[in-house]
């Protein structure tokens, strides 16, 4: 029996960090990641970078596109009226706000931004913009091709197999989404976590190197269409029964990429070399 062939599936980009993810059927690839991708973050009033991690409530904002940028609404508040936001922000004021062990540059959204989303959570925060002037980098001791990220959290891109989902969710109760893990890349074909031992490969005729797994965290227990969090810490729990490495649960790949290009749905990939 011949096996299926690996293909690129899904691409979905998160425009703010830590919010809802646009689907799309093609997408550019820059050195930072998709286009798009995590260029948005949400800070508090001592600018540190807001998660669903302790600020779950952020799972109820949905992102949706729109011509040169995306609107954010509350799901459970139409009276906050769609906020637009553009894709690419201006540098009229500027801050510098704190993501993990990084301090970056970055520049101030309108006040009415500041606004929208403080009302939607119920704390003080800004919404900040990276710029292409500022440098991030993947963490040095893993990134010899110097490669850049986002305000995502330590790489470029995350890719996830269908089916690596698929055999997680044959182990729960309660199936859960693909939008629990916030991939890049999702393909189909090949064993569950097939990926886990990926080295270089190719999207079409662009390369990519898987470098590590994704550790995983609480993130993945808040539903993201009602932002609770699961009283059993599903699927988690479940997760560190078969896919602990010391005091880390892992699912996914993190990885880079070529620096440019265009990704379709649709796209073949061809594995080149393999770990270890």
């Amino acid at each position: 029996m011949t096996a299926a062939p690996l293909l690129l599936t899904d691409l979905y980009i998160y425009p703010v960090k830590s919010l809802g993810g646009i689907r799309l059927t093609e997408a550019e690839v820059e050195p930072r990641g998709l286009r798009h991708d995590r260029r948005w973050l949400i800070v508090n009033d001592r600018n540190q970078f807001m998660t669903q991690r302790q600020t779950a409530a952020m799972a109820h904002l949905r992102v949706a596109p729109a011509y040169n940028g995306f609107l954010l609404s509350h799901q459970q508040r139409p009276e906050l009226l769609p906020l637009f936001v553009p894709f690419v922000g201006t540098p009229e004021k500027t801050l510098f706000a704190s993501i993990w062990d990084d301090m970056v540059f970055a520049w101030r959204a309108r006040p009415e931004c500041d606004e929208w989303l403080t009302e939607a959570l119920g704390q003080p925060c800004k919404l900040v913009y990276m710029s292409d002037m500022v440098r991030r980098d993947v963490e040095p001791e893993r990134n010899p091709e110097g490669q850049l990220v986002s305000f995502a959290d330590g790489y470029p891109f995350l890719l996830i197999g269908r089916e690596s989902l698929a055999e997680l969710n044959g182990r729960l109760a309660q199936p859960v989404g693909m939008d629990r893990f916030r991939p890049n890349l999702v393909f189909s074909g090949g064993a569950a976590f097939a990926e886990d031992n990926w080295e270089q490969f190719q999207v079409g005729d662009l390369a990519f190197r898987a470098v590590r797994a994704c550790g995983r965290c609480v993130f993945t227990t808040i539903d993201q269409h009602t932002a609770r969090k699961s009283p059993d810490g599903e699927p988690l729990r479940t997760l560190a029964t078969y896919r602990a490495q010391g005091s880390h649960v892992m699912f996914g790949q993190n990885v880079t990429g070529p620096g440019k290009g265009k990704l379709r749905v649709g796209a073949s990939l061809t594995v080149n070399t393999r770990k270890g």
